[in-house]
């Protein structure tokens, strides 16, 4: 990583992400969504969007801008095309949920807001998969993890394409296919969204970055190659099988029971992998963004027996806002915050730093930090994720809301501390900024490769 050129656009990505964490939080907090009101009404459809496309989606798009030309070692297609992705997506985002205004009938308008949100967020992804799918096009070697990241771009299009449908449908679109797949396809559009793009790419994200970040040795197991297959397999049989069984008429449970032995099959492997990169790391101390990172592949395990046990009880279905809540909050969530306390750093510190590197004293990265201080917000946070979960496991809205409260204390904690980090606040006054070093911009990076 030492010596790769920075995204510039990384960090707006990053920034609106967490505003739309925060958002996000406090909607719940305030009683909107589920399990306050209904899991299809306007207000859940607002707290799920903004979470999934405001805060997950921003802070994948970010990440891959930032780490895709790591994992395949090829630069960017084009930096420049990521403020454009990012104007269209959070403008998308914000049309999306006045379209959910406009539905639940709080808005009275005739404005088009589906068809606008529509064309917004497919401009928005189709600049972003463009420009991935360049980057990795032009790269000469692909390797194993970077297929988990392609498996989860195509997952995205799918994601957007059944997302687009469902918003033809809303705006008004009487076509049978149209009607038929919006009633029975909301399934397939979770499972394509926090499934794929969001789960199998932060797999993929995730081998690249615990093995970066822990010294631990690149990943060329046949337990990968096992997780890949058998993942790709089960987005394919629950996605693709579940679009077809729909528009046939056919009983869709089957193919998404046969797509959850797949993925839990394929999760044994990944696991492994994990655990292998922890104990071959050659960094003898674990550091807090990578003990964070267990804790959320650690709920990611919890999911799979949770889901699980709840299939084999015939209770999926009632329990869907619970899993959706844990999927995204516990495990995605959890996930993103451990490697944004790095990441955030590793950016400051490669911007600030390291053009003079070698040519006079500078900080470590570890020393823009301080983990005693974000420990306790951490778990602030997946403690009151934890709780919120059980409350709605046993449908008790008010401790659920008084639950994501702590979780927003346990975020805003570590908002303060990546603000901190960007800041600079951690160092030494006096060592802060030697000469030819500048104070890094909060939102964007200076994109210039480091010596």
């Amino acid at each position: 990583m030492i010596g790769a050129t920075l995204s510039r656009w990384t960090m707006s990505f990053f920034s609106v992400a967490l505003v739309a964490l925060i958002v996000a939080l406090v909607l719940m907090a305030a009683g909107t969504g589920y399990p306050s009101e209904g899991i299809a009404d306007a207000g859940s459809l607002i707290v799920v969007h903004v979470t999934a496309i405001g805060w997950l989606s921003l802070l994948m798009c970010g990440a891959l801008l930032q780490f895709l030309p790591v994992l395949v070692a090829h630069t960017l297609y084009s930096d420049a095309l990521a403020w454009p992705a990012l104007l269209a997506l959070v403008v998308g985002l914000v049309a999306l949920v006045l379209a959910f205004l406009q539905f639940g009938g709080i808005l009275q308008t005739q404005v088009p807001y589906f068809a606008a949100a529509a064309v917004l967020l497919i401009a928005g992804f189709g600049l972003i998969l463009w420009n991935l799918g360049a980057t990795l096009l032009a790269a000469e070697d692909v390797p194993l993890p970077v297929w988990f990241v392609i498996a989860g771009l195509v997952a995205a299009v799918f994601t957007v394409g059944l997302g687009a449908v469902f918003a033809t449908a809303l705006g008004g679109g009487q076509a049978a296919w149209l009607v038929t797949l919006t009633a029975a396809g909301i399934p397939l559009h979770a499972i394509a969204g926090l499934g794929g793009w969001l789960t199998f790419t932060a797999m993929g994200v995730s081998y690249r970055l615990l093995a970066m970040f822990m010294l631990s040795p690149e990943l060329k197991r046949q337990s990968t190659r096992i997780a890949l297959v058998l993942g790709a397999a089960a987005l394919a049989v629950a996605v693709v099988g579940g679009i077809v069984v729909v528009l046939a008429n056919g009983n869709l449970m089957l193919a998404l029971t046969a797509a959850l032995v797949l993925a839990v099959g394929a999760l044994v492997p990944y696991g492994m992998d994990v655990v292998f990169l922890y104990r071959k790391r050659r960094r003898p101390v674990i550091e807090l963004n990578s003990r964070m990172a267990g804790v959320a592949l650690a709920n990611l395990a919890a999911l799979a027996v949770l889901v699980v046990v709840l299939a084999v009880f015939g209770q999926l279905g009632n329990q869907a806002g619970a899993v959706v809540f844990f999927a995204a909050f516990g495990w995605l969530t959890g996930l993103g915050l451990s490697q944004l306390f790095k990441i955030v750093a590793f950016m400051t510190w490669l911007e600030t730093y390291g053009p003079v590197m070698g040519r006079m004293p500078t900080p470590r990265v570890q020393d823009l930090v301080v983990e005693k201080r974000a420990l306790k917000w951490f778990w602030t946070y997946h403690a009151g994720t934890w709780a919120a979960t059980l409350a709605l496991l046993f449908g008790l809205a008010i401790p659920f809301r008084i639950c994501v409260v702590v979780m927003l204390a346990g975020t805003l904690g570590l908002v303060a501390q990546f603000l901190r980090t960007r800041r600079l606040l951690d160092i030494d006054a006096a060592k802060r900024l030697p000469e030819g070093t500048r104070q890094p911009q909060l939102f964007v990076s200076n994109a210039a490769k480091p010596a």
